[in-house]
């Protein structure tokens, strides 16, 4: 559902005009009524703000808003009623009264919670500072046997004090010079309509952009408009022109002409970022002629002023500004502390000859390493063997120097990440999968890497507000790193003969597959990470290829039909397959008979993709592990006349479906899976009800189901799940009670039920007092205070109120 149907429609609209009846019609209501109305009238600019940024809503935030929409819809209802109820039925009054208080505060708690979050995150673009705020990543830690790893933690705290670090030292005065020269090209030259800022990989280019887009004289000139759109090496044309012109139109679809790009030009002040521009022909596409709204570019070329009328070029560093950069990533404060040697460090400063990045990443990679480890690095950096004189390749071959100091497993891990494209998140979930699949490790290792990663300078955690809890989901998390870092990796990847390389891969999205690769095809590629960047592949698009060592194949395309490549049949020990459709519907996927030969096949993430039809006779994945299924449609292939689950994926551990939305009830076969120890139906808006035999899954640890609004109850048989540690049911807004049988889980530790407004009344104190495993309850303020009662009978138990999990403070910076 679109958002603008979803709000300026009808819901809204009716619903006000219910109010407004109300108000002067129904004395028992009138206050309740009037309060609506005044929020309501407070949320109308708020959502048409909303509509006419042109972001597109991340899946998560638009479930919330479809939920909140539910919430409307059920007010609409409920005034009819009372203008229906007579005056002189006093009891069905007062039933009323109490549930247009309970409607006046959800949208009162929508209003000054979720609601101000999509404000800051979409309208704002403050897209970082929405999800790296760490300060529940603690409680995550502590759950993981990491040993004694207090290390990790407080490498959570630096970054929590941190901040804002993707500035990457690039502030002060550096920083405000470059924005107000800026900012005056903008506000100051109406004739200035494409204004760009130009400067070498991991100059601060993005970091400028972000502060010019948060300063409050930009925002108030383009009255909060402004779209911030990343393009890459690898740009999807349409959707980005689709993107801007409906920003500037108000979402009106892709079907302009060359006339009405000059006659449009009534609407208000507007500005369009496009950052990471790498063609002139790509940027010509983006750019409208549109005299009411401007472009910001941001690239490493300098493009023709016929295109770009003017352009700011990033300065690097000076002296004083390089120097506090670096003592802030290598000792945590702005100078040189006196233990350290004075002469080595503004040595090893000046190598890095003022760029931002390279001052971040190698201060951080010399943290608390002894002073031999400094020269010998100064000496690297010194004599360092050139490729090109190019100011890049010079950068990758100094950052280089920080990543030699990983230790092997570290340094492989960092080299991984080359294998996805650029500029898009990476799901922790897809990330963990592999490195535990090809590196021999176990989830909180990969865990413990990824923060050391993280904690150098060398990725960044994007996240959920929620991410970092115990028993969280890793597809909460994402994983983002600056394109500088990601050619560095590429580069250290793309090393030697390419038969023999470790990891085979496609640097950036091409129509085809790379001609080294097919001038090579005769004899055998010896890789263990695979990873192909295309649009459409049909058949006769794809040529012969052996793979005896491949563990690891990662599909990344952007279409509406991908046709699977047939080698995947010459991958005999691939244990991670990764399909990922980046377009903007569901790939209809063909050749799906290549899984009948992955008799290794461990882990498969599906996402974007129409899942075929699944059957013994097409994909027995025998030592399948793990399977997620995300923003796919999945109907077709779980059909219980033909789906015999135990049969094909006889050890599956943990399910994940996730964002698909035609689920309506999870098939009987899946409950027959002995194996299988974590359920997550999350954010399925269709998903009604729970197989009755869902008591089956004896060995089930973790049953995720937030998020499904249209489930209404709980099987009794989830007593029989004695080995249950974690339930969440949370956003499941139609859930009208929590069964009496919840007091029979045993091993229970944590319930999240947040936002499950249908719930009022828990199971008596006697019903769940034999859960004495229960630490951790998360709920609304109606049922607060029965769970506390039974912090009696549980010592450990712990009640925290859902509400402050809508506060703001993990948005700011």
């Amino acid at each position: 559902m679109a958002l603008n149907e979803m709000f300026v429609g009808e819901i809204v609209t009716e619903l006000l005009k219910q109010l407004n009846a109300i108000s002067h019609k129904s004395c028992f209501c009138k206050s309740s009524a009037d309060n609506l109305i005044t929020s309501i009238q407070e949320l109308l600019p708020i959502i048409e703000e909303l509509k006419y940024s042109g972001v597109e809503l991340p899946a998560f935030r638009q479930s919330q808003l479809n939920r909140f929409s539910e919430t409307l819809r059920g007010g609409i209802e409920l005034a009819r009623k009372v203008l229906e109820s007579g005056r002189w039925n006093v009891y069905k009054n007062l039933q009323l009264v109490r549930k247009m208080e309970k409607l006046e505060k959800q949208v009162e708690r929508f209003i000054s919670g979720p609601m101000q979050a999509h404000l800051l995150a979409d309208v704002h673009h403050m897209r970082f500072e929405t999800m790296e705020r760490f300060s529940r990543l603690e409680q995550r830690l502590d759950s993981m046997k990491t040993g004694s790893g207090r290390w990790v933690e407080e490498a959570v705290k630096r970054m929590e004090v941190e901040g804002d670090s993707n500035l990457g030292g690039f502030s002060g005065i550096g920083l405000e010079l470059g924005k107000g020269k800026v900012k005056k090209m903008m506000i100051e030259r109406d004739d200035l309509n494409v204004v760009g800022i130009w400067g070498i990989g991991g100059s601060g280019k993005t970091t400028l952009a972000n502060e010019i887009c948060r300063d409050n004289q930009v925002q108030s000139y383009f009255n909060n408009r402004i779209l911030f759109l990343t393009v890459s090496q690898s740009p999807d044309l349409e959707q980005l022109r689709a993107k801007t012109w409906g920003f500037i139109t108000g979402n009106e679809p892709l079907n302009y002409t060359r006339k009405s790009q000059c006659e449009w030009g009534s609407g208000p002040q507007a500005l369009v970022v496009l950052d990471d521009v790498w063609s002139l022909p790509v940027l010509e596409q983006l750019i409208f002629r549109v005299p009411t709204y401007k472009t910001l570019v941001i690239s490493r070329f300098k493009f023709p002023r016929r295109v770009v009328n003017e352009v700011y070029e990033v300065e690097l560093l000076e002296e004083d500004e390089s120097m506090s950069l670096f003592c802030h990533s290598a000792f945590g404060q702005k100078s040189i502390p006196p233990t350290a040697n004075e002469t080595l460090v503004k040595q090893i400063v000046d190598e890095c000859k003022g760029l931002p990045l390279a001052l971040k990443v190698i201060g951080a990679s010399l943290q608390d390493q002894p002073e031999m480890y400094w020269i010998n690095a100064r000496k690297r950096l010194s004599r360092g063997e050139l490729i090109c004189e190019s100011h890049e390749n010079k950068l990758l071959d100094r950052m280089a120097i920080s990543v030699e100091c990983l230790k092997k497993k570290v340094k492989e891990c960092f080299m991984d990440l080359g294998s996805f494209p650029e500029d898009k998140k990476i799901p922790l979930d897809v990330l963990v999968n592999m490195w535990v699949e090809i590196h021999n490790i176990d989830e909180e290792e990969a865990f413990t890497i990824l923060m050391e990663l993280s904690d150098k300078n060398l990725l960044t955690l994007v996240k959920d507000a929620r991410a970092g809890e115990a028993y969280c989901s890793y597809h909460e998390i994402c994983v983002t790193q600056h394109d500088v870092l990601r050619d560095l990796a590429l580069h250290l990847s793309n090393q030697g003969e390419v038969n023999e390389r470790k990891r085979l891969l496609m640097p950036r999205r091409d129509t085809e597959l790379p001609r080294d690769w097919e001038k090579n095809a005769d004899q055998p590629f010896n890789a263990q990470i695979v990873s192909v960047h295309t649009g459409e592949m049909r058949e006769m698009d794809w040529f012969h290829m052996e793979f005896p060592k491949t563990e690891v194949l990662i599909l990344n395309f952007c279409s509406d039909k991908y046709f699977l490549p047939p080698f995947i049949v010459d991958m005999p020990k691939l244990r991670a397959l990764i399909v990922i459709n980046h377009g903007t519907t569901e790939a209809t996927l063909e050749n799906f008979s290549v899984f009948t030969n992955l008799a290794n096949l461990r882990s498969l993430w599906l996402e974007k993709v129409s899942v075929p039809q699944l059957s013994n006779a097409t994909v027995p994945l025998r030592n399948l592990r793990k399977l997620s299924m995300v923003l796919c449609k999945v109907s077709n292939s779980l059909d219980p006349a033909v789906l015999d689950v135990p049969q094909i994926f006889p050890r599956l551990s943990e399910l994940v479906i996730d964002h698909c939305d035609d689920l309506v009830k999870l098939p009987l076969s899946f409950c027959k899976v002995n194996s299988l120890q974590s359920l997550s139906l999350t954010n399925c808006h269709r998903l009604r009800e729970l197989p009755a035999d869902l008591g089956m899954l004896k060995k089930l640890q973790i049953l995720r189901l937030s998020a499904c609004p249209e489930l209404k109850m709980l099987p009794p048989s989830i007593a029989e799940l004695v080995r249950l540690k974690y339930l969440d049911v949370s956003e499941c807004v139609n859930l009208k009670c929590l069964p009496k049988e919840v007091g029979k889980l045993v091993s229970l530790e944590k319930i999240d039920m947040r936002d499950c407004l249908q719930i009022v009344n828990l199971p008596t104190p006697a019903a769940l007092s034999n859960l004495k495993l229960l630490q951790r309850v998360i709920c609304d303020d109606e049922v607060f205070g029965q769970w506390r009662n039974l912090e009696k009978t549980v010592p450990n138990l712990h009640v925290q109120i859902a509400e402050k999990w809508y506060g703001l403070d993990w948005l700011n910076s």
